[in-house]
């Protein structure tokens, strides 16, 4: 709404009344300066959950990502936010808190998929819409957006085949270091890994990191004593936090030049990856997975129809259908660096090419 628009509004009690009992402007409604939306209305409240604080993108990209998407297509709309902290019970919790807000749409990436489940009914039993956000959720939730998972794991195997080349033999040993089983994301990264790798390679030693970079560390100086160092022709991790504790290890235990995959394209495993002491990432641009999320979410607020946003339907662990919008992932390596995460504006030269990584980034042509 424009100002003069806005004084006679102000000027026309009758109309004022009315629009106070609108709902919340429509997606992409401009805003105006007194906190409403552009077609007056009530505020809708929109809860965010997210599962953790230990992988960089939540706090860094998705929250802000999404709260300024929200509020860019309904002023009158805010949101709550809170994240777990990988614990699965202090979510269960957040859910609670966030019906007692009186929130219209839960927004939720899963610490445990299975375990929220209670919580999500309950919250639907009042009325709430719950959008799973990058994680299948169990229950009755209204939408669900992330990428396409199998994918993910296809581009990381084909990325670690790639990279060993000739390498890439039956008889040839890799280790497999997983996401947390919680996440059904995990069961699909490593589905599609698996669809690439097996038959080319030999799958030696496979186990979950829990997404934690500490426990995938562990479990690849597990498998150096199992294999010996001399017998690990590559590793696949499922993520770059994890991806980080593998690199220290191998290092640590003298293991250089190996494949080692990731997932997130996080700022390390960028770095990494110029340094070579990681091949590969998957870049799912988080931008419009956040947007896409608000969208979802102002959309249901307004009780507004999402199939032409949500266009797939997927089967949930709980066996209910899901209205789904998968997007598309990207894998990176050190040779398209620049026309990924920099050209998309993720990182800038600056961020990646820090003083340790200058000879790196020229050598990659990042100047």
């Amino acid at each position: 709404m424009n100002a003069t628009m806005r004084r006679v509004v102000i000027g026309t009690a009758a109309v004022s009344m009315a629009l106070s009992m609108a709902a919340c402007g429509k997606a992409g409604d401009k805003k105006n300066d007194s906190g409403s939306s552009s077609s007056g209305g009530t505020k809708a409240s929109i809860g965010l959950l997210l599962p953790d604080n230990t992988q960089t993108r939540y706090e860094q990209f998705d929250r802000p990502l999404f709260e300024a998407k929200v509020k860019a297509l309904c002023s009158g709309c805010s949101v709550q936010y809170a994240n777990a902290n990988a614990d699965a019970a202090k979510q269960a919790q957040q859910v609670s808190s966030m019906i007692t807000k009186g929130v219209k749409v839960i927004v939720i990436s899963a610490q445990d998929s299975a375990a929220i489940k209670s919580s999500i009914q309950t919250a639907v039993n009042k009325g709430i819409k719950v959008v799973a956000y990058d994680r299948l959720a169990q229950g009755p939730v209204s939408a669900y957006i992330s990428f396409d998972n199998v994918k993910v794991g296809e581009l990381q195997g084909q990325a670690l085949l790639t990279s060993l080349g000739s390498k890439a033999t039956k008889s040839s040993k890799v280790v497999m270091i997983n996401g947390d089983d919680a996440d059904p994301n995990a069961a699909q990264f490593k589905k599609g890994a698996h669809q690439a790798l097996d038959g080319k390679v030999n799958i030696a030693y496979e186990q979950s990191g829990l997404w934690k970079d500490t426990v995938a560390a562990q479990k690849m100086s597990a498998a150096i004593t199992q294999l010996g160092a001399k017998n690990i022709a590559g590793v696949y991790s499922a993520n770059d936090s994890m991806a980080g504790g593998i690199a220290n290890t191998l290092k640590g235990a003298g293991i250089a030049g190996i494949p080692l995959t990731g997932q997130d394209a996080e700022l390390a495993a960028i770095q990494r990856i110029l340094a070579g002491s990681q091949s590969s990432t998957v870049y799912k641009a988080y931008k419009p997975e956040a947007e896409g999320a608000a969208t979802l979410a102002v959309d249901l607020a307004q009780g507004k129809s999402i199939s032409s946003l949500a266009t797939e339907t997927l089967t949930s662990g709980s066996g209910d259908k899901v209205p789904s919008q998968l997007l598309t992932p990207v894998s990176v390596t050190k040779a398209n660096i620049k026309d990924t995460v920099v050209k998309d504006g993720l990182y800038t030269v600056k961020q990646i090419c820090t003083a340790a990584y200058a000879k790196a980034c020229k050598a990659a042509g990042l100047e």
